[in-house]
């Protein structure tokens, strides 16, 4: 994610800010500028952008009232929610303890989920607009009636969380559980939307079609069975030859869905370590080492795969030291092989050919 300012005084602020650290400031998220405002209230209840006091007119999302956006919306729309809320069909309720914190920590995840699929030019429609092809995010908890644990889950668009994820120690039991080096919120919803533009992007084209299922394998597989038989032999031995994680082997879908949210995680990271100008040069490896990368590329605009990957394997390696320095796991505890390398490509593609439409 780039790096955002206050309007007024020009301090560094985080995505998620609503006022200003340093000059107290009011700020919101404008999302067709996708950009940081810095707000004043005008005689008739709506916010202007201080730059442009006579020209945008501002509302905050109806979600503000709970601390869990901080997304603008144009003063003469009549919806009440911004781009991000409005894919929300189901919240948790909000008279249960604890479950406000939790729906904050969701909606800070799946508020970048939607940043990066807006700079990506994807199609973020709600299914109250589209109820075939649009997006919906139900946020929901286990019932005490029948006394299963809800699934997180994608469904034609509908994509359901648990709420027990956003408790850090119970996704920690589950990460433990799953034996899965990670698990995260922002991960969940990038896997989970990974589902939906599979359903977007490749199944209507029958070109692309083909080409995924000569490198990700065949979609007609029966997918029931296959998590069976993954859930009860595990993967393959030489799964990290082939797949992004050992679930990308159950079943091309999984495949696909977790490559792309690698995809989302790389390209995300690298527009962050863009904004701040990072260059990697290890000392004891030299400027030509293969160890070595300055981030100089805008990894949402470059057509260059090559320049994102070439950039991103230096980092990644920088992150992980840090965090061991630190006595973290690793940040990025993943190894890109090169048949991985070729499916991130095939995504890479596949959304530059969709921006080019």
């Amino acid at each position: 994610m780039k790096l955002f300012k206050c309007g007024h005084c020009g301090q560094l602020v985080y995505f998620e800010n609503s006022y200003c650290i340093s000059c107290n400031a009011t700020l919101g998220f404008d999302p067709k500028a996708m950009d940081m405002l810095a707000l004043q209230k005008a005689e008739d209840g709506t916010f202007v952008d201080l730059k442009k006091p006579a020209v945008s007119f501002f509302k905050y999302c109806f979600n503000k009232q709970y601390n869990v956006c901080n997304w603008l919306i144009p003063a003469h729309e009549s919806s009440q929610f911004c781009t991000a809320c409005n894919l929300n069909r189901t919240i948790p309720d909000l008279t249960q303890a604890d479950h406000l914190s939790k729906w904050t920590r969701i909606e800070i995840a799946k508020h970048r989920l939607v940043y990066s699929l807006l700079r990506f030019r994807l199609p973020v429609v709600s299914k109250f607009i589209n109820k075939e092809k649009g997006i919906a995010f139900d946020f929901m908890a286990d019932t005490q009636e029948d006394g299963e644990r809800l699934l997180t889950g994608h469904d034609h668009g509908a994509i359901t969380l648990n709420i027990e994820e956003a408790d850090d120690a119970i996704r920690e039991m589950a990460r433990n559980q799953m034996d899965e080096v990670y698990r995260t919120l922002l991960g969940h919803f990038r896997h989970e939307i990974g589902h939906y533009y599979w359903d977007q992007l490749i199944l209507p084209d029958k070109k692309r079609l083909q080409s995924f299922r000569n490198l990700f394998g065949d979609d007609r597989a029966d997918y029931g069975e296959a998590l069976k038989e993954h859930y009860a032999n595990g993967s393959p031995a030489d799964w990290q030859m082939h797949f992004i994680s050992a679930y990308a082997s159950a079943h091309p879908w999984e495949d696909w869905a977790e490559t792309w949210a690698h995809y989302l995680h790389i390209v995300d990271t690298l527009e962050t370590g863009y904004s701040f100008g990072v260059s990697v040069n290890p000392k004891v490896a030299g400027p030509d080492s293969e160890m070595s990368a300055r981030l100089n590329i805008d990894p949402y605009v470059t057509q260059s795969f090559e320049e994102i990957i070439d950039r991103w394997i230096p980092l990644s390696f920088a992150m992980n030291s840090l965090n061991r320095s630190m006595g973290h796991k690793d940040s990025y505890p993943f190894v890109i092989s090169e048949k991985v390398k070729e499916k991130l490509h095939y995504i890479h593609t596949t959304i530059r050919e969709r921006l080019q439409k």
